[in-house]
């Protein structure tokens, strides 16, 4: 991945043309990340010769720096730098999160923020639009990849055949750096929507990695060390190849490139607005170019140099070079993931979700298939969910036609010894258990959960009320269409909204009237007619919440 070959340049070209507007809302990461403080890269005992006699150091450079890339910098802007006339300056390093660097970017007191900024990949200075010029240099790169134990790579086939992104990250649970805060979980994320297929199809795939990882049971360094350690049951982790190169790395780790080929992060060097016309930030930037084409300290601390080159003189794994509106996009993509989601599902238990569905003998009840679909949903939602269920027929307790089975908590929460995840799955496992004769009770079922879900809301999360019916509404005593519908209208509250999922499970749900009802709450209506369908529908409307 040399500095002139078409994989860089595409991703560095395509960083420049992306610039967005930063939003004002990063400046809150400076309160959420904290403030680390300057560290003053002084003269060493023995400054260059160039500068040694007679130098006044009058200006100080402030820079930002990736954490990772912190002691490379700092040697690279060790000792006074010449200004010319006499004068010279020292670099005041101070290493953050890029996250960070975003949100004092985006505020507006230019004698706080960075004058030269090196993030640790390009996507960063990307998003901060006109805070930044185009970059002057590239410090170093490194591949994306995956790790995990020599055992576990042998176990699943990987070490003879690679898998690819989809394989791997939707498949074996793979553990991932946030995405947002980390370029390589990013970069990870954006390899296997270009893999997975355009628009739906890639979307889909991000959303539902995002979700899993949600769930990973260790962080990325607690996985690379089980890995390291030849663990037999370590997660498959994303990691790029400088932390590989710098972790105590033996025989029993494996490093897995995908079928694709690995993305890069490419650590620019760019000149912020508060940099401008200042002759001091052009010796910081000049150093550290120099430092970049000369790349043995970059190298020594197991990054590849601007020219490709690694210590050891490894190969280079494939290049895959993301589509730039991907890498551009999801940043926002994400922010919408990120919300938290509160959920009200409510399944229909009338005697028809005991039908068959599909041809084969295995194919299971409707009543089976909702149950292993919202087991399968409820596996990879995070802690933080907030779920409750409700079970409905007609006159199912007393006049009224529906039930809770489970109230609202996070999933996370202990109840009697259990995590509410535990109690949602064995409600959900009892469903075909719980089936009852005297027909659907849909309609007053629909208002009473949006009333107990607007009851409920939360402001910070996705208000959702998540039905699953295989009918129409059969209660003659009960509210009409139009009647719910006025109704829904009627209570809405746009500082509490709240919107109906609609799944219809099997081919006589009426779809028409559950479409008409969810789109009265902003919602949306979806089929499940055949046995694949309503977990992919539940994903789908997890993604588009």
């Amino acid at each position: 991945m040399g500095r002139h070959t078409p994989a860089r340049h595409t991703r560095r070209a395509a960083a420049h043309r992306r610039r967005g507007p930063v939003l004002v809302a990063l400046a809150l990461a400076v309160v959420v990340l904290g403030t680390v403080g300057w560290v003053v890269t002084r003269p060493a005992a023995a400054p260059p010769a160039e500068v040694a006699a007679g130098c006044r150091v009058d200006d100080a450079v402030r820079v930002t720096v990736a954490p990772v890339l912190g002691e490379v910098v700092r040697a690279a802007l060790a000792g006074p730098l010449a200004v010319g006339e006499g004068r010279c300056a020292v670099a005041e390093v101070r290493t953050e999160p890029p996250l960070q660097t975003l949100g004092v970017l985006a505020g507006g007191d230019p004698s706080g923020q960075p004058q030269v900024w090196v993030p640790d990949d390009v996507s960063w200075s990307a998003r901060a639009g006109a805070a930044v010029d185009a970059p002057v240099a590239e410090l170093a790169a490194t591949p994306v990849v995956l790790a995990t134990s020599r055992a576990v790579a042998d176990a699943l086939g990987w070490t003879s055949s690679a898998p690819t992104w989809a394989q791997a990250l939707l498949s074996v649970g793979v553990v991932l750096p946030d995405p947002g805060t980390e370029a390589a979980g990013l970069l990870a994320l954006a390899a296997l929507q270009s893999g997975a297929g355009p628009g739906e199809q890639g979307d889909a795939a991000v959303v539902r990695a995002v979700l899993d990882a949600g769930r990973a049971g260790s962080t990325p360094a607690q996985a690379l060390a089980a890995a390291v350690a030849g663990d037999p049951g370590a997660p498959v982790v994303v990691t790029t190849g400088q932390q590989v190169a710098t972790t105590a790395a033996g025989g029993e780790l494996a490093v897995v490139v995908p079928a694709e080929g690995s993305p890069a992060l490419v650590a620019p060097v760019v000149r912020t607005a508060a940099g401008q016309g200042s002759p001091a930030v052009d010796a910081v930037l000049d150093r550290l170019a120099t430092a970049a084409a000369d790349g043995g300290a970059v190298r020594a601390d197991g990054w590849r140099d601007a020219a490709g080159r690694v210590e050891g003189g490894a190969d280079q794994p494939p290049a895959l070079v993301p589509a730039d509106d991907v890498v551009g996009a999801l940043p926002a993509r994400l922010a919408e993931l990120a919300v938290p989601s509160r959920l009200l599902t409510v399944v229909d238990t009338s005697a028809s979700m005991d039908a068959r569905v599909g041809d084969g003998a295995g194919d299971g009840t409707r009543a089976t298939l909702a149950r292993d679909a919202l087991s399968r949903a409820l596996a990879v939602l995070p802690d933080r969910t907030v779920g409750a269920l409700w079970v409905f027929a007609r006159r199912l307790d007393g006049d009224q036609d529906w039930r809770e089975l489970v109230p609202a908590r996070p999933f996370g929460e202990q109840v009697d010894g259990r995590s509410q995840r535990e109690v949602l799955d064995e409600q959900f496992a009892a469903l075909p258990d719980l089936l009852t004769p005297g027909g659907t009770g849909l309609h007053d079922t629909v208002l009473a959960a949006v009333r107990a879900a607007r009851e409920g809301f939360d402001p910070g999360a996705v208000n959702t009320v998540v039905l699953l019916t295989d009918g129409t509404d059969e209660d003659p005593g009960g509210l009409g269409e139009q009647q719910l519908l006025d109704t829904l209208a009627a209570e809405a509250d746009p500082a509490r909204p709240v919107q109906v999922v609609a799944i219809g499970v099997g081919p006589d749900a009426d779809q028409d009237a559950l479409g008409r009802i969810a789109a009265a709450t902003g919602g949306t209506a979806y089929p499940a007619i055949d046995p694949d369908d309503l977990q992919t529908v539940l994903f789908e409307a997890l993604r588009n919440r």
